[in-house]
């Protein structure tokens, strides 16, 4: 089965800025394919664990946390439908954030960032190693998802369902079906 990885804070604000499809050539023995700007890649012939896991990190141009999934895990995010039925809000985007492993402190849900008054970031549910939320464009978003880490007391790495959503058609086959993903697709930053 095909496994997914996460890079955490890469290409975000000219930190640790690489080029993923580039990356995903470099893995081609793997077969590869980037998903979006973020450090998101789908590896499709990932053969032992720990050989892909080797080359990955030799690969890499800089140190940085690294999540991986795998491919059916993913896909059992869509049968379990974490945001129901309803249209997000206008201005809200949702996400899934995933933890480097199953959180050690389990917070209670939902709940919202920043606590009283207007939020920015909202959990609604967690299952496993995957958090789902929704947050606001606002540049102070970013600084509350990466509150999760505490929150759940692991590492977490935050992508947009749109990004999920691609994951997932490429893993049942029909990438020309999923919708391409945005650089501007990361919290607090607008599509342009």
């Amino acid at each position: 089965m095909a496994l997914i990885v996460f890079l955490r804070g890469v290409n975000v604000g000219g930190h640790r800025t690489f080029r993923p499809s580039q990356f995903a050539k470099d893995l081609r023995a793997f077969d590869v394919v980037s998903v979006g700007a973020a450090g998101t890649f789908v590896v499709r012939k990932p053969g032992s664990l720990a050989k892909f896991r080797a080359a990955l990190q030799a690969m890499l141009p800089f140190e940085t946390s690294v999540m991986i999934c795998e491919g059916r895990d993913v896909l059992a995010l869509e049968t379990r439908h974490p945001f129901g039925s309803k249209a997000p809000e206008r201005d809200t985007v949702r996400f899934l954030s995933v933890l480097s492993k199953a959180g050690s402190v389990k917070p209670s849900i939902p709940f919202a960032l920043p606590a009283g008054g207007d939020w920015l970031v909202r959990v609604i549910g967690a299952s496993d190693r995957f958090v789902f939320g929704e947050y606001r464009r606002h540049m102070k978003t970013i600084g509350y998802l990466g509150q999760l880490d505490r929150l759940f007391g692991e590492q977490a790495t935050t992508r947009n369902w749109n990004t999920v959503a691609a994951i997932m058609a490429l893993l049942k086959g029909d990438a020309g079906q999923a919708k391409p993903v945005r650089k501007a697709d990361r919290a607090g930053r607008k599509p342009k």
